[in-house]
C-alpha cells in the first residue's frame, strides 16, 4: 500500500443527511473537501450549509479529483452505482472508497475493488438530522468498520478523526448489525410516538418534553441491564 499524507482530498457522492455531516467532520480534522454531488434544491442547500464553499460537481469529476470518495447513498442504490462507475473506468487505483450503508460490507464495492480501489464500509450508529447537531452527536457515537484486515487501521483512523469510536464488524456480520440498528431505531420511534400521542390526546402541553427524561432514564437502565453498567462508560474509564 502506498504511503499517504495525513491530509486527504475528499469527494462526497450524496448530499442527503449523512454525507455532508461526515464531510464536515473530516474537514474539521484538516482534510480538504474537493467536491460533493447534489441534485435537488434541498441537497444543494444542505451541502452549502454543512460544507460552505465546497464545489458542487458531477460524479465523474469527484472521482477524478478525490483521494477518498464517500458514497453516502441509499443501500439499494449502492452496488448499481459502484458497478456503473466501474463500467466507464471512473475508479482510480489506490483511491480510498468508503460507503455508509449499514447492511452490506465491502462486497458491495467489489466492482471498484477490482479496479484497484481500497474498500471501506463505515456506518455511524446514530440517527442523522443533516445539520450541525450531528457533529456533536458523532462524538458520543460508534461507527461500524468493515474492511480488509490491512486496511482496518485506515477506517478506524477516519472514524476517530470524525470524533466517533470505531468498532470492527466482520463482513458476514453486517446483516445482523443492520438488523440491530433498525430494530433499535424503529422500536424507539414507534413507542415514543405512541406515548406522545396518548398525552397529546388528553391535552397535555409539550408532551415530548414531559416524557423526555423518562425515556432517557429508561433507555439507560435498559442498556445497563442488558450489557452491564461498565458498558455505558467511555472506553478509557472501563475496568
Amino acid at each position: 500500500m502506498t504511503q499517504r499524507s495525513g491530509r486527504l482530498g475528499i469527494g462526497i457522492i450524496g448530499a442527503g443527511k449523512v454525507g455532508p455531516v461526515l464531510g464536515a467532520a473530516l474537514a474539521g480534522a484538516g482534510h480538504a473537501i474537493v467536491g460533493i454531488s447534489a441534485v435537488s434544491d434541498d441537497s444543494r442547500d444542505r451541502a452549502e450549509a454543512m460544507l460552505p464553499g465546497a464545489p458542487i460537481l458531477e460524479i465523474p469529476q469527484i472521482l477524478e479529483r478525490s483521494e477518498l470518495v464517500i458514497l453516502a447513498v441509499p443501500e439499494s442504490e449502492l452496488e448499481q452505482l459502484v458497478t456503473g462507475l466501474a463500467a466507464v473506468g471512473a475508479w482510480q487505483p489506490g483511491q480510498l472508497v468508503l460507503h455508509t450503508a449499514p447492511g452490506v460490507g465491502i462486497s458491495a464495492l467489489a466492482a471498484a475493488t477490482a479496479a484497484g480501489v481500497i474498500p471501506l464500509a463505515v456506518h455511524p450508529a446514530m440517527v442523522f438530522t443533516g445539520t450541525s447537531i450531528d457533529l456533536s452527536r458523532l462524538r458520543d457515537s460508534y461507527c461500524a468498520v468493515t474492511a480488509p484486515t490491512p486496511v482496518q487501521p485506515i477506517g478506524q483512523a477516519l472514524v476517530v478523526e470524525m470524533g466517533a469510536e470505531p468498532v470492527i464488524v466482520a463482513e458476514g456480520d453486517r446483516a445482523a448489525y443492520a438488523e440491530a440498528i433498525a430494530t433499535a431505531t424503529s422500536f424507539s420511534t414507534a413507542i415514543i410516538g405512541q406515548a406522545v400521542g396518548i398525552l397529546a390526546d388528553f391535552g397535555m402541553d409539550a408532551p415530548g418534553r414531559v416524557i423526555a427524561p423518562l425515556v432517557r432514564s429508561s433507555v439507560e437502565n435498559a442498556l445497563a441491564s442488558a450489557s452491564g453498567p461498565d458498558d455505558l462508560l467511555p472506553p478509557e474509564l472501563r475496568a
